[in-house]
């Protein structure tokens, strides 16, 4: 994907917002707000258990609440969002398959790691229209806490490493750095 497309992803919202009537501005406005909070609820769920089980029992048993949990969670915040709203993670460089990129989320993902490689700060958020009723709000999750890189780095621990590949044959999460992206929550809106 060339950078000019890139970019057109990153500006959608901005040009929105600049060439979009008072109404279609104020969906836009909402349009966010509904994205952030959904992504929120979702990361302070999953993180302040993934903290917990880190804490309580290292990376073993936070891989344990990974494997377990995490998608049972996520399922648990998307019941309580609004009607027509739904909020996951996706990952070009996924560890459980569920979280692979649909459809334009990879184009969006692809996007965002070639601005990164261009030493070009990430946005907080985008938003893309895909259709007339439906809109998706993607929050850049970046490496930012040294304890991620404990499962998502170069793994040193054998028994941890063993056991990732026991549960994700298929694992691609491995051998990131800080700062790197890692993903994204995406909300999907529908009007």
């Amino acid at each position: 994907m060339n950078i000019l497309k890139s970019v057109t992803y990153i500006t959608l919202s901005v040009s929105l917002l600049f060439g979009a009537s008072q109404q279609e501005n104020k969906q836009l406005q909402n349009i966010v707000k509904t994205g952030q909070k959904s992504s929120m609820l979702l990361l302070k769920t999953l993180g302040s258990n993934m903290k917990r089980n880190m804490k309580t029992g290292g990376p073993m048993q936070a891989l344990d609440f990974c494997t377990q949990k995490a998608y049972t969670l996520t399922e648990e915040v998307n019941k309580k969002l609004p009607k027509g709203v739904t909020v996951k993670r996706i990952s070009t460089k996924y560890r459980n398959p569920a979280n692979q990129p649909q459809g334009s989320e990879q184009e969006v993902l692809v996007s965002l790691e070639k601005l990164q490689s261009l030493h070009v700060k990430l946005p907080k958020q985008l938003v893309q229209k895909v259709d007339e009723h439906t809109y998706k709000y993607y929050k850049p999750l970046v490496i930012n806490k040294q304890v991620c890189l404990k499962c998502h780095g170069n793994i040193t621990n054998k028994k941890l490493k063993d056991a990732i590949a026991k549960r994700y044959p298929q694992d691609k999460a491995q051998h990131y750095k800080m700062g790197d992206l890692r993903g994204a929550v995406v909300v999907t809106i529908k009007k």
